[in-house]
Parts: structure tokens; C-alpha cells; sequence
């Protein structure tokens, strides 16, 4: 990043990692909004590649992906299991995870905060963090989203980048197609304007 952010201070260190950016034509605190309200009603495909995603889990029994419409889809992922580890109103905000995705029946280990995030260290485990982080940028908003992930062993790292190489593609599109999101509602907002940031050439996604 070229920002210092909070997602530098819970995981500085990381084995894997997908960046994607977008120029918004609304300011910083309307785009905050827009990404803790947002749902999954207006990002169908996000919807579609979630109930995908969540077959193997519910065929075991299990909780799949947050599938609700109308619910704020960044609440939605809260009471999944990711836990909000850090923000700074206006300008980022954090969620992550410790978990081991990649196996069958794999487990969660419970993290209430950032500090807890930050020290765990138990092997077999993968942690997982999310951001989003507001730059105002050209009378409008530069919106990045970056997931970082650390493996705590060996083994871990080797299991988590098999399952990388998998959901990439997918993870990639949902990003995209979410940051899409909360630039439409975020321009729709009152103060928002569509012609603010033309000129900045659209959205970027060098992840």
C-alpha cells in the first residue's frame, strides 16, 4: 500500500495477498457509509458465487457464506465469524480470521480484536485480513480493498495455497463486483455526483 493503514499494524507480514482499487465520485465519508450498508441484493453475481462457495459446507451440515438480501452484506460477514479487528471512521476499516479453510470440518479459532488478531500464533492456522481503506482523491474517494494472509507453519501454507489457487478467480470477481457496489450506492447518495472524478480514468485493479 502506498498508505500507512491499519491493515499494516494487525499484518504487516504476509504469504499471500489481492489488491483492488476504484476511484469513487463521492467524498470519503459518504463512501464509509456505502461500504458498511451495502448488500448483497445489489451485487447479484457476489450472491450467486457465495451460494457456490457454501454447497460443500451446507452438504456437511455445516454454515455456508452470508446469503441474506437485505441485510448490509459487511455486518452479514461479522456474525459469519470474521471479527472487526480495527477502524478509523471515515477513512478504514478491518475485518479478519483465523481459520483453516482449506481443510474439511476445519476450525476457527476465536478472536474477539485487533491485539488478539495481531499476537496469535498457534500453528496450523491461517489468519486472514480484510480492509477497506478511503483515500479523497480529485474531489472524490480512491476506495482499496486488500485481503492478506499469513500462515502460521509450514503445513498451513502449503494447504492454504492449494485452496488459493482455487478460489482466486472467484475471489477476485467479488471484490470487483463489491467495490462496483459501493461506488453505486455511494454516488446515488445525496452529495454524490456522478461527474466529479471523469477524469480519472474509472476503476483500477492491479490485484
Amino acid at each position: 500500500m502506498t498508505h500507512a493503514s491499519l491493515l499494516d499494524g494487525l499484518l504487516p507480514r504476509y504469504d499471500f495477498n489481492e489488491v483492488h482499487t476504484r476511484v469513487v465520485a463521492a467524498p470519503p465519508d459518504q463512501v464509509f457509509a456505502a461500504v458498511k450498508a451495502v448488500t448483497l441484493r445489489e451485487m447479484p453475481l457476489v450472491r450467486l458465487l457465495f451460494a457456490l462457495r457454501s454447497v460443500p459446507a451446507r452438504l456437511a451440515g455445516r454454515r455456508g457464506l452470508p446469503l441474506a438480501g437485505d441485510e448490509p452484506l459487511f455486518a452479514q460477514m461479522l456474525e459469519f465469524g470474521f471479527t472487526l479487528l480495527a477502524e478509523a471512521p471515515g477513512r478504514e476499516v478491518v475485518a479478519g480470521g483465523v481459520a483453516q479453510m482449506w481443510k474439511r470440518g476445519g476450525k476457527a479459532a476465536s478472536i474477539t480484536d485487533g491485539e488478539e488478531f495481531a499476537a496469535f500464533d498457534c500453528p496450523g492456522y491461517v489468519k486472514v485480513a480484510l480492509n477497506f481503506l478511503l483515500v479523497e482523491q480529485d474531489g472524490g474517494t480512491r476506495l482499496e480493498t486488500e485481503t492478506r494472509v499469513l500462515a502460521t507453519d509450514a503445513n498451513s501454507y502449503e494447504g492454504f495455497a492449494r485452496y488459493w489457487r482455487l478460489i482466486r478467480p472467484g475471489s477476485a470477481a467479488i471484490r470487483r463486483v463489491w467495490l462496483r457496489a459501493i461506488a453505486r450506492r455511494a454516488e446515488r447518495t445525496p452529495g454524490g455526483s456522478l461527474g466529479l472524478v471523469r477524469h480519472a480514468g474509472g476503476p483500477v485493479d492491479p490485484g
